[in-house]
C-alpha cells in the first residue's frame, strides 16, 4: 500500500513539474486570447536604449531576465524601452530590485528628440525597495504606486529584496488601472476632474509633454541601481 502512494504521489509530481509554465512563455490560452511576448528571455530583440538604435550595454540578459547594470560606462546606460508604440493594452510583467534600489515601468512614452528622458511624457509605475532606497519616504513613491500621484502603503506590498514581484498596467482609452502582486493600487481616468486634481498638485503641474499621448512606448528605468525584469506580456485591447 505504502509503494502504490509513493509511486501516485511521484507521478503526481512528475504532472506537475511537466506542466507548470516556464518564464518567458505563452500558454495556449493566453496565446488564444492575443497576449504577446515583449522578452523572449535571452536577446534584447524588440527593445532599444531611448533615443538609440539598439539596446546599449548596460542591459544583459542574464537567466532568462533583462537586468540593468548601473557600473557600466554612462555612455552605455539609459532606459530601454520597446521599438513599438502601444495605444490601448495590458501588460504584465515581473521584477526584482537589489537593495535600497530605485527602479520604473514607463508607459506611454514619446520618442522625440525634444524630450530628452522617457519619464518626460511618460507615466510611471513606481520599482522600488520599500525599506531601503532614498526615495522610500513620499507614499506615493512606494513600489508599485502611480508615482507622485496614487498610491500608499497601503497598498505597496512588495516582496523582499532579491524575489519577484508582479506588476499589471491596463491602459484603455485614457483609464489608467494598475496592480502590484495582485492588489489594485490605482484607477484613475486622464482628463477626469481626478486626475486634473493629482496632476496640480504633483511635479508634473508644469511639464508641457506629461501623460499627453495615448500611444505610446513602454519603458524600463536605468535609476542606477540593478533591477531585474522578466515576463514580460501584453495583450492589445
Amino acid at each position: 500500500m505504502k509503494a502504490i502512494s509513493l509511486s501516485i504521489c511521484t507521478g503526481l509530481l512528475f504532472v506537475g513539474t511537466t506542466f507548470a509554465q516556464q518564464v518567458n512563455t505563452l500558454s495556449p490560452q493566453e496565446k488564444k486570447e492575443g497576449w504577446e511576448l515583449l522578452f523572449d528571455g535571452k536577446t534584447t530583440k524588440g527593445w532599444h536604449t531611448y533615443h538609440q538604435n539598439a539596446a546599449n550595454a548596460a542591459w544583459k540578459v542574464e537567466d532568462g531576465a533583462l537586468v540593468f547594470n548601473p557600473d557600466a560606462d554612462k555612455s552605455q546606460r539609459g532606459d530601454l524601452v520597446t521599438d513599438k508604440a502601444y495605444k490601448n493594452y495590458d501588460l504584465t510583467l515581473e521584477w526584482k530590485i537589489s537593495d535600497g534600489g530605485n527602479s520604473g515601468i514607463i508607459f506611454g512614452i514619446k520618442e522625440d528628440p525634444k524630450y530628452g528622458q522617457t519619464y518626460e511624457t511618460g507615466i510611471e509605475m513606481q520599482v522600488l525597495d520599500n525599506i531601503n532606497a532614498e526615495d522610500r519616504f513620499k507614499p506615493n513613491h512606494l513600489a508599485g504606486c502611480l508615482y507622485d500621484l496614487i498610491g500608499g502603503p497601503d497598498v505597496s506590498k512588495p516582496k523582499p529584496v532579491g524575489e519577484w514581484n508582479t506588476a499589471r498596467i491596463v491602459y484603455n482609452n485614457g483609464q489608467i488601472t494598475l496592480w502590484f502582486n495582485g492588489m489594485k493600487t490605482a484607477d484613475v481616468k486622464k482628463g477626469s476632474p481626478e486626475w486634473n486634481t493629482l496632476i496640480a498638485k504633483s511635479k508634473f503641474h508644469d511639464w508641457e509633454g506629461f501623460a499627453k499621448y495615448d500611444e505610446g512606448k513602454i519603458g524600463l528605468q536605468d535609476h542606477g541601481h540593478i533591477v531585474a525584469f522578466r515576463n514580460i506580456k501584453i495583450k492589445s485591447l
